[in-house]
């Protein structure tokens, strides 16, 4: 059947998905507001306060933007894949989920929703064959 074809490209998928999810969507993202100066980190941490962390606002929007940034690449290339997914999963979607529903941000969820919840599958997953954490490990194993 062709449907079952498709199974050896299970990697191809991977990488696609880590580099759309990734290279585009969170690293962009993160950039927008990593470069944005501190004006942009004093506003994107504003909406820390929906967890509770009301001081030091321009730092957790920095922060924010490293995390979205440098947590993109690192998915992208699938390299220290799955400490990156804690940090965009647990920090990064919880608090854009969370201000979205408090209405601090665009009222709309949604989007963090369901990329935390891509995040989380791909926790389980694991980034495939085609990442930087796959080579490491094989030339691990033929050093050893």
């Amino acid at each position: 059947m062709v449907w079952h074809s498709l199974d050896r490209f299970r990697d191809v998928g991977l990488l696609l998905l880590r580099i759309g999810l990734g290279g585009t969507l969170m690293f962009v993202h993160g950039m927008n507001k990593l470069f944005g100066g501190p004006d942009r980190w004093e506003q994107v941490g504003a909406s820390a306060q929906a967890i509770g962390l009301d001081f030091l606002p321009t730092f957790w929007g920095f922060m924010a933007g490293l995390a979205e940034f440098g947590g993109g690449l690192l998915l992208a290339l699938g390299l220290l894949f799955r400490p990156t997914l804690l940090f965009l999963l647990i920090p990064t979607m919880i608090v854009a989920a969370t201000a979205n529903i408090m209405g601090m941000l665009s009222n709309n969820p949604w989007h963090a929703i369901e990329l935390g919840l891509v995040f989380f599958a791909l926790l389980f997953i694991g980034p495939g064959d085609y990442s930087l954490d796959a080579a490491l490990n094989r030339r691990k194993k033929t050093l050893f």
